[in-house]
């Protein structure tokens, strides 16, 4: 039974994700990952799954116990046909939400702000979870470095950030409504590197044994480390005839390593 605090009794103030926090029956703080999936950036609870399982499987590699962190649910939500329905959700910890903004999409500007936020938060824990002596000089010497280390990570974290920024939205005018960018539109968009290549030229060199980017055996789809390391997606398109044929699709990440691959500063075309 869900017995986290309604979201009536939330905090009415304060930034975004301190609204959107519940407690738990335990007091404990927490989030609905339903109530996140938008404030993330993510219009499709569908993307947003995809990005909590990257956390789950993160944490699973630190040693933790996912279910420590992600608990499942449910939520109740308009629609269906009585006019509400039962829909899949999770309750995340702090850490959790940490993981799930770090392991988002780096081109959305909502996932910059969830990583500063929690990474904040996060922060701001430890040092309570350490409480000082406050009746000594050393007590309020230990308590004024905790939190001197938490603001300076805090502007260095800010810093990264903003580096990051320009180049994770770089190749936002290639994208399609699914952040994806199709080989046409990657070809436009490293013209300057390649020398002006069209489709079928550029899918060529991707070929290439210094680059082995696409398969020479079925020459339309990647080696499979690319989709792992999620640098492209494979879906089936239909051609004008009817036929459905595998198509390979670039994902932002994956244009960049295109374009470290092919050397120097590459700049997308304006």
């Amino acid at each position: 039974m869900d017995t986290t605090v309604p979201p009536e009794d939330r905090n009415p103030s304060g930034n975004l994700f301190d609204r959107l926090m519940l407690l738990d029956h335990d007091g404990q703080e927490c989030w609905s990952a339903r109530d996140l999936h938008v404030p993330m950036g993510y219009e499709k609870w569908e993307r947003f799954e995809t990005a909590i399982n990257r956390a789950i499987a993160a944490a699973e590699n630190s040693g933790l116990d996912p279910l420590s962190h992600f608990r499942g649910a449910t939520k109740a939500v308009l629609g269906g046909r009585w006019g509400r329905q039962m829909v899949s959700d999770y309750r995340l910890t702090r850490y959790a939400c940490y993981l799930i903004a770090i392991n988002g999409d780096p081109r959305k500007p909502e996932i910059a702000t969830a990583q500063t936020y929690f990474a904040v938060r996060a922060r701001e824990a430890e040092a309570l979870d350490q409480p000082a002596d406050l009746s000594s000089p050393e007590g309020l010497l230990m308590l004024a470095e905790k939190f001197h280390e938490a603001a300076r990570e805090l502007v260095f974290t800010k810093k990264e950030l903003a580096i990051a920024a320009p180049k994770a939205g770089r190749w936002d005018h290639f994208c399609d409504s699914e952040g994806l960018i199709d080989m046409a539109a990657a070809a436009k968009a490293l013209h300057n590197a390649t020398g002006g290549l069209g489709r079928t030229k550029f899918m060529e060199m991707l070929r290439r044994d210094d680059v082995r980017f696409l398969q020479r055996q079925n020459p339309r789809v990647p080696y499979e480390c690319h989709t792992q390391a999620g640098r492209a997606e494979v879906k089936f398109v239909a051609t004008p005839n009817g036929r459905w044929v595998e198509q390979t699709f670039f994902t932002a990440k994956g244009l960049d390593w295109i374009a470290s691959r092919l050397e120097g500063s590459i700049m997308p075309a304006a």
